[in-house]
């Protein structure tokens, strides 16, 4: 395949924009309907008993097939698509984004003072070919008192965020240690979506 200089960016998250930028990669965004008072575009919503590194997988995986049919029906110029999605998991469960802020102070409280993983699956289609990878960091939280979860909770900052927190704001706060990649748990882990982008043939240093 020719070398690409752009792609499309199935994904509406304003980390993962940044994060390309960061790296110098050129892109269009193929916008994927997400609100649940309309019909979205590719559910979110995990399966019964479904394992989180399937769960990750599977919507990172649709919503990357979608925005590859959406770009052939439109008659759009074809250039690779990347999608991604970011999950936090504690204890086997899926934590999702709060639905308010009495759920986001129980994620908070849940993770204070723990260990817990963050789970960010690239998914890539170029040409026919489709290629896949999943990061996972441990993210360790300090003990978090009641009123700094009330304080943070006040904030804008864990309402669209799996798990109630973003690592690039005010949540670097919480964290005493990470295993893994910073930008994966921000939501795109950039030395393994540069490796997926490099197979496309995109040029990325």
């Amino acid at each position: 395949m020719k070398h690409q200089k752009k792609i499309y960016l199935a994904s509406k998250s304003p980390r993962r924009r940044e994060l390309l930028r960061q790296v110098g990669i050129d892109f269009d965004i193929l916008s994927l309907r997400s609100d649940p008072a309309r019909a979205v575009d590719v559910s979110e919503e995990a399966f019964a008993n479904e394992p989180a590194l399937d769960y990750v997988a599977r919507v990172a995986r649709e919503k990357g097939a979608f925005g590859w049919n959406l770009l052939h029906l439109r008659r759009m110029p074809v250039r690779p698509v990347l999608s991604a999605d970011t999950t936090v998991t504690i204890d086997g469960e899926i934590l999702g984004k709060p639905a308010d802020r009495n759920e986001a102070s129980a994620m908070l409280e849940r993770l204070s003072g723990r260990t817990h993983q963050v789970l960010t699956s690239v998914a890539l289609h170029y040409t026919d070919v489709f290629e896949q990878v999943t990061q996972v960091s441990n993210v360790r939280f300090a003990q978090l008192s009641a009123q700094t979860i009330r304080a943070y909770c006040a904030t804008a900052e864990p309402y669209d965020k799996a798990g109630a927190y973003g690592i690039q704001g005010l949540a670097a706060l919480f964290i005493e240690h990470i295993e893994g990649s910073h930008s994966g748990i921000m939501g795109l882990p950039v030395f393994e979506t540069a490796q997926l982008l490099q197979k496309a043939g995109i040029t990325v240093l």
